[in-house]
């Protein structure tokens, strides 16, 4: 039997779990964008964060508090760092996306699939394999291409700042949560939770000192609350658990590598959903993105 599973384990085929986690996040985050504009007709930023993560926090402290009183978490104070980064990702994110197209944003946040090779190198001290830094290369082009249906601007406003700084984030993120988990004492689902907590409070204490009373409202639209359960299960809760199992599991870059396919979903929601249309480049562009996931997916860490 222990040959047998050894021999499956180093055989020609591997079921790629960890990557297909991964692409499920860049699905469901492909289709978040359009239904968070949705939600934010009923509320302010600020109190949607703090709801969108509260709830999620309070999805996961049953399991969390179990896994205390079982002893797994006695290096629990690795996440908050993490979590306030995270918060900045979010922050940059949704005033960059207020002050810059759609397809600026795209283009940018791509970026952050190259910064995380440069973070991995300088920070975790660990090289980037060519193949990798090919394909890499590969998807970002593909995003360029995908997101010119509109034109992209050379000169760079507050918003592209924004969105350039969430890019540099990201990066960051995936690349100090290997560095700070590894070998640690903290489940996945600790460490998630904290880090949606942390957001949770960062987004409450800016909302009761930056919003009058009368924007601190909840909203009571079903509407409203049924985008918002589809959010936090799919696109918080689920995605940044499988980005926090990921990247214990594999290399920083090959996790912004295959979430960084998020556009290419996108314009398939679009397509499928708004009746949108891709022209020839467009084509050409998720093509590139197609091929680096599949690349990424299937050859050896």
């Amino acid at each position: 039997m222990t040959t047998a599973a050894g021999q499956l384990k180093k055989g020609s085929f591997r079921f790629p779990l960890t990557e297909s986690l991964l692409l499920l996040v860049a699905i469901f985050w492909g289709t978040s964008y359009g239904l968070t504009k949705s939600a934010l007709v009923y509320t302010s930023v600020l109190v949607f964060i703090s709801i969108r993560f509260s709830i999620t926090f309070l999805c996961m402290l049953p399991v969390v508090i179990r896994d205390f009183r079982r002893g797994l978490n006695k290096d629990w104070k690795i996440a908050i760092p993490t979590g306030f980064i995270l918060s900045a990702i979010f922050f940059c994110e949704v005033f960059g996306v207020s002050q810059t197209s759609a397809s600026n944003a795209a283009f940018l946040i791509s970026l952050s699939v190259i910064l995380t090779a440069f973070a991995e190198l300088i920070i975790n001290k660990k090289r980037v394999s060519n193949t990798l830094w090919l394909l890499t290369v590969c998807s970002v082009v593909g995003v360029l291409l995908l997101t010119s249906n509109q034109n992209i601007e050379l000169s760079l406003n507050s918003g592209d700042y924004f969105i350039l700084a969430a890019a540099l984030l990201r990066a960051l993120m995936v690349t100090l949560t290997k560095r700070f988990t590894e070998g640690k004492a903290i489940t996945t689902t600790t460490l998630t939770s904290l880090q949606s907590l942390v957001v949770a409070l960062v987004a409450i204490s800016c909302a009761l000192i930056y919003l009058p009373a009368s924007q601190i409202v909840i909203p009571t639209s079903s509407e409203f609350w049924m985008t918002l359960a589809y959010l936090v299960v799919f696109c918080t809760l689920f995605a940044f658990y499988v980005q926090n199992y990921a990247v214990r599991r594999t290399s920083p870059t090959r996790v912004s590598l295959l979430m960084g396919s998020e556009p290419l979903f996108g314009a398939l929601f679009a397509m499928i959903w708004l009746q949108e249309s891709l022209g020839v480049m467009q084509l050409i562009g998720g093509g590139l993105i197609l091929f680096s996931v599949v690349v990424t997916s299937t050859k050896e860490s």
